[in-house]
């Protein structure tokens, strides 16, 4: 059988009780086999983005790769008013690991998706194997000392989200307009294609918006009252976290630095990589989830 072919992910709408909706995935691999990977996107994307990333993985392992509210083809609500943490992020994942009844399974993300893979596994070690981490975003709470909470909320990242052009004519121009471009610089056009494929929801009058909306992508760039740093020290599986060479929002830290130290965190920096390194580098991503797999 073509390769191709059996390679392809499986479209999924998981419903997930108590939380409001459904959270789409896409499945790779064997249907038979349990599910080895939970995949979880970064901020603003959707799972088809990686794709081409995980594709490759599907011939010995099963792999989902989920929406996470307010992304992609997700149903789950996605409101903004009085937001302050990821924790339902958090919750979303523990309701699908109870709702698929999984064990055993790594989990896996990058940015954004990566931290709530963290929180989630604090709460739930019962069920997951390891998790590895794609330059996740691990930098100081609101909560913590001399940190002002405006320092998240007025950001370029919130400004620059809320600025974002949400209406295009359609998914070509949305291409057009993003080909060789800020975040896109170093993607691949099949990349690129992807991400536009579920980033972008056809409207009533013929032209397309983004899945996430500015608002909420702009609210997870501000919402940072979550405890990523109990979760690591409640951890009790392996970390492996690749982190970026340029601008990593896995920012220095002595608790880092600590964990590290302890062996509790196996943490490696890929030279010449910004924080889309599962883009510039699909190979480590694939060599790392064999590697947690093996």
């Amino acid at each position: 059988m073509d390769s191709a072919l059996t390679n392809a992910p499986r479209a999924r709408l998981i419903e997930l009780e108590g939380r409001g909706g459904a959270m789409a995935a896409l499945e790779f691999g064997d249907a038979a086999r349990p599910i080895d990977v939970v995949f979880v996107h970064a901020n603003g994307f959707n799972a088809r983005t990686y794709r081409s990333i995980l594709a490759p993985l599907a011939e010995d392992f099963r792999i989902l790769a989920v929406d996470q509210r307010g992304h992609g083809r997700s149903t789950l609500p996605a409101d903004t008013a009085g937001r302050t943490s990821w924790d339902g992020l958090r919750d979303d994942l523990l309701a699908l690991l109870t709702t698929l009844d999984l064990r055993d399974v790594v989990l896996s993300g990058h940015s954004m998706g990566g931290t709530a893979c963290v929180l989630a596994q604090a709460e739930a070690p019962e069920r997951v194997r390891s998790l590895v981490l794609f330059d996740p975003v691990v930098v100081p709470s609101p909560s913590d000392h001399g940190i002002d909470p405006e320092a998240f909320t007025n950001s370029p990242l919130v400004q620059g989200a809320l600025r974002r052009r949400a209406v295009f004519d359609s998914q070509a121009a949305v291409i057009g307009a993003y080909t060789g471009r800020g975040a896109f610089k170093t993607w691949t056009a099949e990349m690129l294609a992807d991400y536009v494929a579920d980033g972008f929801r056809e409207r009533p009058d013929g032209q397309v918006e983004l899945s996430c909306a500015p608002e909420w992508e702009a609210s997870n760039f501000s919402s940072h009252a979550h405890d990523t740093w109990g979760a690591f020290e409640r951890a009790q599986v392996p970390i492996r976290i690749l982190k970026a060479e340029i601008a990593s929002t896995c920012r220095e830290d002595p608790r880092f630095d600590a964990l590290v130290a302890a062996g509790r965190i196996e943490a490696e920096t890929i030279p010449g990589t910004s924080h889309f390194l599962p883009m510039e580098r699909p190979d480590l991503v694939q060599a790392e989830l064999r590697k947690a797999l093996a």
